[in-house]
């Protein structure tokens, strides 16, 4: 009765959570004279792709700009972190905590409380109002989660790689590149799909530090994709869903790559 009572629930919550994914691919899948005169619980009468087609033509050049921010900044992110959580779990030196602290004190501070300053620093170095400018933005803030993540990873590894890798006559880089590097995919999968999400789904930086619509990731295009007189409901549904779309490939092809990588320790305290 008791695992009844749970599968009920389960279900429950489920359909809950999917009504609303249901009621946006309705709606994207109608034409426009259809959704005023319809419920908008029932399934198109007529299929179209209108609504596909004009989201697709407004978010284009956007959905380009979230790509060019996204895949550097998930990059460069990474491998800092990946370097950062090196050296704070293998190279003993001194205030090496206080350091790692510091850093770590970076994922409280709130966007809002650092944006004049962060907008008067991106002026004075030419990056304002630039795509490479939200990627310095994205790359530094993202450095204390990726540092976090890859030093509690590598903590995993015994010590007794790196230090035959030493006394092998590697250096610091080759060290890393030949016994950490290799064996470090699942910590670099889980914090891809971290960073990938979080810099494609963020508005405040993208809304701030762009000043030009060309220059605007798709999140900030598509809040202004809403008509000023008649609201396309299924444009507006369509974009949500092609804005939303990258994200949900990139879980799709490394979802399980990420569950291996939490187990592995990556995320452990």
């Amino acid at each position: 009765m008791r695992k009844i009572i749970t599968y009920f629930f389960l279900i429950l919550i489920s359909v809950y959570i999917l009504i609303p994914l249901y009621v946006l691919l309705a709606t994207t899948f109608k034409p426009l004279q259809e959704i005023g005169m319809s419920d908008m619980w029932k399934l198109p009468k007529d299929w179209s792709l209108s609504g596909f087609i004009k989201a697709f033509q407004k978010l284009g050049p956007n959905l380009k700009n979230s790509f060019y921010l996204t895949i550097p900044a998930t990059i460069i992110s990474s491998f800092i972190g990946s370097i950062n959580g090196y050296v704070f779990s293998k190279i003993k030196f001194k205030y090496a905590n206080l350091v790692f602290a510091i850093i770590l004190f970076g994922m409280f501070i709130p966007y809002q409380s650092i944006l004049f300053p962060l907008i008067r620093f991106l002026q004075s170095i030419k990056l304002y109002g630039t795509i490479p400018g939200l990627i310095l933005v994205h790359v530094v803030y993202g450095i204390p989660i990726t540092t976090l993540i890859f030093r509690n990873y590598y903590s995993e590894v015994p010590n007794e790689l790196v230090e035959a890798a030493y006394m092998d006559g590697a250096g610091f880089f080759k060290t890393y590149t030949k016994v950490l590097f290799p064996i470090s995919i699942p910590a670099f999968v889980v914090v891809i799909i971290w960073q990938f999400t979080n810099i494609w789904n963020e508005f405040l930086f993208a809304v701030t530090v762009t000043s030009s619509p060309d220059k605007q990731p798709v999140t900030v295009a598509l809040v202004n994709l809403a008509g000023s007189q008649v609201i396309e409901w299924n444009v507006q549904m369509a974009g949500a869903l092609l804005t939303a779309l990258p994200t949900l490939i990139v879980y799709i092809l490394l979802g399980k790559y990420f569950i291996r990588g939490l187990l592995a320790g990556s995320v452990k305290g």
